[in-house]
């Protein structure tokens, strides 16, 4: 049995404690095995700060499932990473960059069944040199080498039980979304989200509910010209390659359970678009899984929380759905690749 992986993300923030936490409610949430890619030191260490009583098993990735109700397994770096709770410092970002990078070459190799990332600060890996905007375009950048394909395009997805979105646009100042959206960005990112809702979703026939970027979707064109310049076209190329897209809606009726009831997954055209919804229906257990590459990658839907870390005050809600997830998908790939 391959492990899933999860990757330490910034030792100064709640990932170590929630990893922990993770672990220590394994057998009451028949969570799958894993194994976790950071400092030995820094997992004892945090253990001790909470009160827990853990064991702490070093080992490599094919050893982790046997060892994993015993102790939590954890496959060394090799570089330190017990940095106190609260205090991050540029010094550590090696070992937060080391992890991801191990977590990738593993499941290029056939070591891992997938990855979990937990939180990083992309101001701190900045200060220290990193040039990536954040995790998922330095996953996309490794993905080309290590896979030794043409780097992928990534799609964010933050799923949870009850609704599925997807935002076109993401980390952009609002004012630049309609400058930004064209239809080969809404149809390359409709494709992504039919595809990977069948291969690692299970979805036989995906039903994709497109947003409107303006008020009632453009009304027409009257509050706003790019519903019908730019979404509608988009939806049409999808439809006539037999993807079931839908739209453009007005994103105000878009939510509520008798419309999520209607679709799979919704295609919103920038970020606030699609998160406010899915963090006010599920604040605690969303999970972030990227779409379009060539390995199973998701991660908890919140940040590093450096306020609170080593606090024991962290819900770990979101990571164990994370794993839950990741395990999910991991065997939903093994079944198509025949294994």
């Amino acid at each position: 049995m391959r492990p899933l992986v999860l990757t330490q993300g910034d030792p100064a923030g709640i990932g170590p404690e929630l990893t922990l936490h993770a672990w220590h409610a394994r057998g009451l949430l028949e969570l799958p095995p894993f194994a976790v890619l950071g400092d030995p030191v820094l997992y004892r260490a945090t253990a001790r700060r909470l009160g827990l009583d853990t064991a702490i098993a070093e080992c490599e990735p094919a050893d982790a499932p046997a060892k994993f109700q015993s102790a939590l397994p954890v496959v060394p770096t090799g570089q330190p990473g017990n940095a106190p709770p609260g205090r991050p410092e540029p010094r550590f970002s090696a070992g937060t960059i080391a992890a991801i990078d191990l977590a990738a070459t593993l499941l290029r190799d056939g070591r891992a069944a997938a990855m979990v990332t937990n939180p990083i600060a992309k101001s701190v890996l900045y200060a220290a040199g990193f040039s990536h905007p954040g995790h998922t375009e330095y996953l996309a950048a490794l993905a080309a080498r290590l896979w030794d394909v043409e780097e992928p395009r990534p799609v964010m997805m933050i799923w949870s039980p009850g609704l599925a979105v997807v935002p076109a646009t993401i980390h952009v100042p609002l004012r630049q979304v309609p400058d930004l959206l064209t239809v080969s960005l809404v149809v390359e990112t409709g494709r992504i989200v039919h595809r990977d809702l069948r291969r690692r979703f299970g979805v036989d026939a995906p039903r994709i509910a497109v947003a409107g970027l303006n008020p009632h979707a453009g009304e027409g064109g009257a509050l706003g010209l790019e519903d019908d310049a730019v979404i509608r076209p988009a939806i049409g190329t999808l439809r006539a390659e037999g993807i079931d897209a839908r739209g453009p809606l007005p994103a105000d009726t878009l939510f509520h359970a008798r419309a999520r009831a209607g679709y799979d997954a919704a295609l919103c055209m920038y970020h606030d678009q699609a998160l406010i919804p899915v963090k006010a229906l599920a604040f605690d257990d969303g999970v972030n899984v990227t779409l379009g590459l060539p390995f199973v990658r998701t991660s908890p839907d919140h940040g590093t929380a450096f306020d609170i870390a080593g606090r024991g005050i962290a819900r770990p809600d979101s990571l164990v759905a994370a794993i839950r997830l990741a395990g999910r998908l991991a065997d939903a790939r093994t079944a198509e690749d025949g294994g």
